[in-house]
């Protein structure tokens, strides 16, 4: 009875989300409330379990990169990359598309696709303000690329941490297995962009004029500052590409630099917190919440064990039912506390095949359905929240059915480019 009520909870919450006829946050929080005051997730678990509840890495995480974000604001560094971006592109917009895309999936696997986001979708917006043309297919685009190009290695999207963990899975075992078909769905992405979007191509010649004549270096308004800023955000990106060496939390690192960085720049904290999405801070915390009665339930569990029970013996047809699966289930449940629960279930099937080679293409459709999955729904991948709240401050909002829409079609595309490269690599 317990996973009914679970299930039941969640799905009508689902409803209330994508419906858009009330505000997000209060769904999250009556929902989660529920579940905790139902004893569906106990309150200690919400708070202060490893594996379930809150996840306050990935919290912390974006608390503290809004922080360094806001600071580098103030800087005036977006409005020139904004510039220079929009005279890269002569404002043609899949030029300008290609562009965004292009860095965000390039600077997705060095960091996360979490923290580009946070410091690509500022500059689309004001690229987007001065060529006066909506900056919602370009977020939208950004958030694909970003969650397809992070899949490429161990510290560039949250699930592959989590599953590496499980695996024992190094950065170099990502690179070589991840990688190649991340840079294959990607391109097969960049082009098929040309289409999916085309009808929101707006271009205003006047306008692309105008920007053209700017000076990018006069948007710069601290030169000082902005020296500051760098010196500590490149510490920052340093401290994650060698966290997993240094053995400090992401969160721990974003928290340290956003200190840092308010401390150097000399502005007033108020200021600073000002710039913090806490609409999109609570509502991770009550999908968290949500997600976590799920599998505190077993209903995830039983949906895994099901579908692995039922494919048996059959290697191929297991990997099929991960990668598949997990692009589904991800797509609704966030791709981050999916993972978690469905990591035991995977490692407990990998423990007994005999065959080296089929245990790898288990544990690599696993990854590639987590990952491409964060790409199916706007609740699905950590990346797409924060992209909306971003957009929704910029005064360029966007809906949860306005990304699904683009989401669906890309997930499915890319899952079954996956599917084909996982058999032909792991099972022919």
């Amino acid at each position: 009875m317990s996973a009914i009520a679970a299930l039941t909870i969640f799905i009508v919450a689902f409803i209330f989300i994508a419906s858009e006829k009330v505000n997000k946050v209060k769904v999250v929080l009556i929902a989660a409330g529920l579940m905790a005051v139902t004893r569906l997730i106990p309150g200690s678990h919400v708070f202060f379990s490893e594996h379930e509840g809150i996840d306050w890495n990935v919290i912390f995480l974006l608390f503290g990169m809004m922080i360094i974000v806001g600071v580098v604001k103030q800087t005036g560094l977006f409005d020139y990359l904004g510039i220079w971006a929009a005279k890269k592109s002569r404002g043609r917009p899949y030029r300008l598309m290609v562009l965004l895309m292009a860095i965000t999936a390039i600077a997705s696997p060095i960091l996360d696709n979490v923290t580009i986001i946070m410091l690509v979708v500022p500059v689309t917006i004001v690229v987007c303000n001065r060529l006066r043309i909506a900056a919602q297919p370009y977020i939208i685009a950004e958030v694909l690329a970003s969650n397809i190009g992070g899949a490429a290695t161990l510290i560039g999207d949250p699930p592959n941490m989590i599953i590496a963990s499980r695996a024992n899975l190094s950065f170099d075992d990502f690179l070589v297995h991840m990688t190649p078909i991340v840079v294959i769905v990607f391109i097969v992405f960049v082009i098929s962009t040309r289409f999916l979007f085309r009808k929101s191509f707006d271009y205003n010649p006047e306008q692309v004029s105008a920007v053209m004549t700017l000076q990018e270096k006069r948007a710069i308004t601290d030169v000082n500052l902005l020296i500051r800023c760098l010196v500590v955000l490149t510490g920052v990106i340093v401290a994650f590409c060698l966290h997993t060496v240094l053995h400090v939390e992401p969160s721990v690192v974003a928290l340290v630099g956003a200190g840092v960085m308010v401390l150097v720049s000399g502005i007033d904290v108020e200021e600073v917190l000002d710039e913090v999405e806490w609409e999109t801070l609570v509502f991770f915390m009550g999908l968290f919440v949500m997600v976590a009665g799920l599998g505190h339930t077993g209903v995830i569990e039983k949906i895994g064990t099901w579908a692995v029970d039922t494919i048996g013996q059959h290697y191929f047809g297991a990997a099929s039912t991960l990668l598949f699966g997990s692009a589904a289930l991800g797509a609704f449940f966030d791709n981050i506390p999916y993972a978690a629960t469905m990591a035991p279930i995977v490692e407990s099937l990998a423990d007994q095949i005999h065959d080296d080679q089929a245990t790898q293409g288990l544990w690599w459709a696993f990854a590639l359905g987590a990952d491409f999955g964060g790409n199916g729904t706007a609740i699905a991948a950590s990346a797409n929240v924060v992209a909306l709240g971003l957009a929704a401050r910029g005064g360029h909002k966007i809906t949860f059915w306005q990304f699904t829409r683009y989401g669906i079609p890309v997930t499915i595309l890319s899952v079954f480019i996956a599917w084909g490269y996982v058999y032909l690599r792991y099972f022919m």
